[in-house]
């Protein structure tokens, strides 16, 4: 198991008391790893200390605000790509797929696509196939990390760090693609409501869907999750 890709899907999940008794031992995971750059591990550390130390009533109050009411923040990557369109449910059915002909079944009530899941799921994954699957995602993870650094979030630390284990440049264009659309404002509860009023996706099962390697999937983009970081996913 890749340790390090274990520990920032739990740093990505939401805040609970049982994630912020693990963060020590996250943090320590983190810092420990050179395949990420100093800066960056030392930002991941302050981020770890701080979900492990703070009221954890903020901790979820500041999640929510991030990444479940700012569409533009979305942990559910498909909706970087496909919206609430029909093709964003082939897309997850075929990543359900994949994730079951890997051994993999998510103990989570999150969707297939939601970050911290992928990467439980990569964390079990030969390390090649999960370079290049974040290789692939490379500009979300930049674009989402520019976002957080604009809110004033340590939470780019956990994207940075994604980019930099990728170890592949994300596509400019893709990247500003993404920025040119205007950051959500998650106090804006109205305009909120309108814009999460959306057709319904449904994974039923499609007779023409393969099961492509989801680092594939990814490339066409143009549980609460166990704690213990030596527990197999």
């Amino acid at each position: 198991m890749d340790r390090t890709l274990k520990a920032l899907s739990l740093t990505l999940s939401y805040p609970s008391a049982e994630l912020q008794d693990a963060m020590p031992e996250i943090g320590a995971v983190l810092g420990a790893d050179r395949r990420i750059a100093p800066d960056t591990r030392a930002a991941l550390q302050a981020l770890a200390d701080e979900l492990g130390q703070g009221d954890l009533f903020d901790i979820q109050e500041n999640y929510v605000m991030l990444f479940d009411r700012s569409r533009t923040l979305s942990l559910n990557l498909f909706e970087h790509v496909h919206g609430e369109s029909r093709d964003r449910g082939g897309a997850m059915v075929s990543l359900i797929e994949t994730y079951r002909g890997g051994g993999f079944e998510p103990a989570t009530s999150e969707l297939p696509d939601h970050l911290p899941v992928l990467l439980e799921f990569l964390s079990t994954r030969p390390s090649p196939e999960a370079k290049e699957t974040l290789a692939d995602a490379a500009h979300i993870l930049d674009a989402l990390a520019t976002r957080l650094v604009r809110r004033g979030s340590g939470y780019d630390a956990a994207f940075a760090a994604l980019s930099q284990l990728a170890g592949a440049n994300a596509d400019t264009d893709a990247v500003a693609g993404m920025l040119a659309q205007p950051d959500d404002d998650p106090t804006d509860l109205e305009a909120l409501d309108a814009v999460w009023e959306e057709t319904e996706v449904t994974f039923g099962p499609d007779p023409n869907a393969g099961c492509p390697q989801v680092r594939d999937m990814l490339a066409l983009m143009d549980k609460p999750a166990p704690t213990s970081l030596n527990r197999s996913a």
